[in-house]
């Protein structure tokens, strides 16, 4: 009962604080750089043999460019916190973005992307965390990007929900559930998380937002595999939940030890699966897709028909969230609540 209050106290500060009106002035950081999964993806899968692509349409239906491989209708979380710090442009996907853009800013993130380099193998080509990383560390010394402005940008990361998705919870394609249980799989995946920071860190990052998994039991495609269809699937937000909370913990560890470092957590998970909380949001399809679907798919079938009240939906397909989710999850980050010990806002002043 208590954490049910909580969650819905927590989504009422959040909604109030969306309403209040984000003024910028002038882009805040030299560059910003983009780490993580599908959530932040902006086309690096585009031409990879992977399942894990969507540069097709209806994607990008509401994106000035149309489609480009971003797994939404919309703007990213990444886009929209650009957007905040007042850069003019999006941040290109690594694939296609010129050596020089390394100075102002690439976005590394990959669908299918995870800690483990085994997750999410069944879906073909991706590119996990470390391997991000050892593409920003080429990026920048190709380019000879200084030091002292690398330490002035601005990074974020969202990584994790594929070893939970496309790696623990899929028994039958991977051990790791017979291997770890969930406070054992937390751990391992904290300690690889903690070496790939370590080594962000060597590269020159200081300014670090680092994303909770969400409540990704709440999903349709959990909720359908893992929650007989009725709800949420608890055993697996449970174990999310213990995932975030050493991420949390990693945080104030890298703020106390690390040279400069001034890493936030963004807590994207609290409030997720409250139905009234949603409502006072503006969502009223809160556990259904708008995009059409095939049965047991979690992407949208190309150019097919999609809702048209597409704000109102909380999920773009069975999985991913739709840019009206994403403008509120920016938003909390940027100068919401959502960040710990700073908010996205306060990071890029430090």
């Amino acid at each position: 009962m208590v954490e049910e209050i909580l969650s819905k106290a927590f989504w009422v500060v959040y909604a109030t604080v969306f309403a209040a009106a984000t003024v910028v002035y002038g882009q805040q950081v030299p560059c910003y750089f983009i780490f993580g999964d599908s959530i932040f993806d902006s086309g690096n899968n585009n031409n990879l043999q992977s399942k894990a692509k969507v540069n097709y349409s209806p994607y990008g239906i509401d994106f000035p460019e149309g489609p480009t491989g971003r797994f939404t209708n919309g703007r990213t979380i990444a886009d929209i916190i650009g957007e905040l710090s007042g850069f003019k442009e999006f941040i290109p996907p690594f694939v296609a973005a010129s050596p020089k853009k390394a100075h102002t800013g690439m976005n590394y993130a990959s669908g299918g992307g995870g800690l483990r380099k085994e997750t999410s193998e069944h879906l073909g080509g991706r590119i996990s965390l470390r391997k991000q990383i050892q593409n920003h560390k080429n990026a920048i010394k190709k380019a000879k990007v200084p030091a002292q402005r690398l330490e002035q940008c601005l990074y974020t990361i969202n990584i994790g929900s594929n070893d939970y998705i496309n790696n623990y919870f899929m028994p039958g394609t991977y051990n790791t559930s017979s291997l770890f249980n969930p406070n054992q799989y937390a751990y391992s995946l904290n300690r690889l998380y903690r070496t790939h920071l370590k080594r962000l860190h060597r590269l020159g990052a200081r300014k670090v937002a680092l994303f909770s998994i969400s409540q990704i039991g709440c999903t349709p495609k959990m909720i359908v595999s893992h929650g007989g269809g009725q709800g949420c699937a608890q055993d697996v937000n449970a174990a999310v939940a213990i995932f975030n909370k050493n991420l949390k913990d990693l945080v104030n560890d890298f703020n106390k030890k690390a040279q400069g470092a001034k890493f936030t957590y963004v807590d994207i998970f609290s409030g997720g699966g409250d139905p009234l909380a949603f409502g006072r949001l503006g969502f009223k399809v809160a556990y259904k897709g708008c995009c059409t679907l095939s049965p047991g798919e979690e992407l949208c079938v190309p150019n097919k028909p999609v809702c048209t009240n597409r704000s109102e939906y909380l999920f773009w397909d069975d999985i991913h969230s739709s840019e009206a989710t994403n403008k509120m999850a920016a938003k909390g980050s940027f100068d919401g609540p959502l960040g710990s010990p700073y908010s996205i806002a306060q990071l890029v002043k430090q």
